[in-house]
């Protein structure tokens, strides 16, 4: 915004004047900070910072313990998300807020639905919802699908559509793109654009740092619940800002060569399930990363549950190759997969879920409950639970992942969300398998914390085990995998090996129709698996 140079500075929108927060332990202390109309403000940080509780008492879903904030000059204490909406105040939570028994449109325009003489008009409802999809490209959902239908990538977008509201004026986006791929990031900042040029003030909380130098006019820094910097985003590196998040130089995306891969450990034959998984083959070798690459709803998250055993295949086969293949033991062949997760735990098979609060932790339970809960016999005798023996164990998850917690009996549910996805990590530490299948593990986890993360895939992979690896960061997959499949329309269209691939090749395909004239020279044969 414009000025010329005798006209004093435009007062801030939003004013945050000493603000702190308590729980049992201060998580906020004294954070001072203004937001200007138009404004993009980058706020980040490790997990445990303070962000998304700095977040919410912004947006009304919490209070502060002290301090104050004026918005437009006004006094500022919203009691409640929907005061704060009514002011103009909106959030986008990390942790999505949709009814999914209820339909996209219904989602959309919850609590201004058009209706008359008390019945809901469909066709408005629709119509307005097409528009509301329309302003982030979601021109190819259809209003009328249940919100439980879709994916959590596509609910992460419905989330953003809803929050869309031509009465915005300050719009708080927590970790917006966890879940999304390049084209739908580029669908959501042309958005932020319109936003900013209206005068609408933009939060984004985020620890994708090349996003951050990418989309914000300034950066704020919150270290131990306190705010350590906030200046121009305009010349810091990713360096810079991560010394200012962490204290320290952390290089998470440095080159990495190839592993040796070792022998085949399980594989999938034509494996399907209606058109969302279709005929895919590939095989996960010891010792190596498989990434797995595709835009939101091209089957990545629906192949992974597919070989874990949540959905049952309708067609096609999983094998399980044995560890020794000298002595003479068959591989194990199982018509449409494992019957079940339990099935595929006993067989060695791991998951690490994509949407961690509903389908991975137990969040009224402590951390010692949800790091162990993988293998209670490791830490049984006689049918008896070892206390003490489980005890270590867990502080020694504590420490090695780096979770910032009180004790391992505190309530997971408490946790931020990169160490909650540190706790479903410590589960599979506990429990060694020969398979590890990983959907977007590093959502919501912040530079410092991936790069721990990374260094625990890496030794698993040292170990001998299989990892497949899921993920809509393509530098992530870049770092880590040493083979990358492509996912397009529920089929694996190509695979690429370390030194082939590029950024993009790697959108190229994803893109790509299926068996179409734009698909990849690396495509692989549906009747042939995926492997080097």
């Amino acid at each position: 915004m414009s000025q010329s140079p005798s006209s004093p500075p435009a007062a801030p929108l939003l004013s945050i004047a000493a603000v702190g927060k308590d729980y049992t332990a201060t998580v906020l202390d004294g954070v001072t900070l203004s937001l200007n109309a138009g404004e993009v403000l980058a706020l980040t940080g490790e997990n445990g910072a303070g962000k998304s509780t700095l977040s919410k008492i912004v947006c009304g879903l919490e209070q502060a313990t002290r301090g104050g904030m004026r918005l437009a000059g006004a006094t500022y204490a919203p009691a409640s998300r929907r005061e704060a909406e009514r002011l103009g105040v909106r959030m986008v939570m990390q942790e999505l807020g949709l009814v999914p028994t209820l339909t996209v449109a219904e989602n959309l325009l919850m609590g201004r639905l058009p209706h008359r003489a008390g019945w809901v008009r469909q066709g408005a409802l629709h119509a307005a919802a097409r528009t509301q999809l329309a302003k982030i490209g979601l021109e190819h959902i259809d209003p009328a699908t249940p919100v439980a239908r879709l994916g959590i990538g596509q609910q992460q977008m419905v989330e953003i559509a809803r929050n869309l509201q031509d009465d915005t004026r300050i719009l708080v986006l927590d970790e917006p793109t966890a879940m999304l791929t390049p084209r739908e990031t580029n669908y959501l900042f042309e958005q932020i654009a319109r936003l900013t040029a209206r005068g609408v003030a933009i939060i984004y909380v985020s620890h994708r740092l090349e996003e951050l130098r990418r989309i914000a006019d300034r950066v704020a820094v919150l270290r131990d619940g306190r705010l350590v910097d906030a200046r121009p985003m305009a010349g810091l590196s990713e360096d810079d800002l991560v010394q200012r998040m962490v204290g320290r130089s952390v290089n998470d995306l440095e080159h990495r060569p190839r592993r040796t891969a070792g022998p085949v450990v399980l594989s999938a034959q034509g494996i399907g399930r209606g058109t969302a998984v279709q005929d895919v083959s590939l095989e996960l070798r010891a010792g190596e990363v498989f990434g797995i690459a595709g835009l939101v709803g091209s089957g990545r998250t629906e192949l992974v549950r597919l070989l874990f055993g949540a959905d049952r295949a309708d067609r096609g086969n999983v094998t399980l190759h044995p560890e020794d293949s000298a002595a003479g033991t068959a591989p194990r062949v199982l018509p449409r997969g494992f019957a079940s997760p339990l099935q595929a735990i006993a067989a060695g098979v791991g998951l690490v879920t994509e949407d961690r609060k509903s389908q991975g932790l137990l969040l009224a339970q402590s951390i010692r409950v949800n790091a162990t809960l993988s293998d209670l016999s490791a830490i049984s005798r006689a049918g008896w639970l070892q206390r003490a023996k489980e005890n270590r164990l867990v502080q020694g998850f504590v420490q090695t992942l780096g979770i910032r917690c009180r004790s391992p009996e505190q309530p997971v549910g408490t946790l931020s969300g990169g160490n909650q996805q540190k706790v479903v990590f410590a589960r599979w530490l506990h429990r060694e398998g020969r398979v590890l299948l990983l959907d977007e593990p590093t959502r919501g986890v912040d530079v410092g914390a991936r790069a721990e993360l990374y260094g625990e895939l890496d030794r698993m992979a040292a170990n001998g085990r299989a990892l497949l690896m899921v993920s809509s960061d393509l530098r992530e997959l870049m770092a880590m995998a040493d083979r990358i499949g492509v996912m397009s329309a529920g089929r694996l269209v190509a695979v690429f090996e370390r030194g082939q691939w590029s950024e993009q090749s790697l959108l190229a395909a994803a893109f790509s129709e299926p068996g179409g004239r734009d698909a990849p020279a690396h495509s692989p044969s549906p009747s042939s698996p995926a492997t080097a």
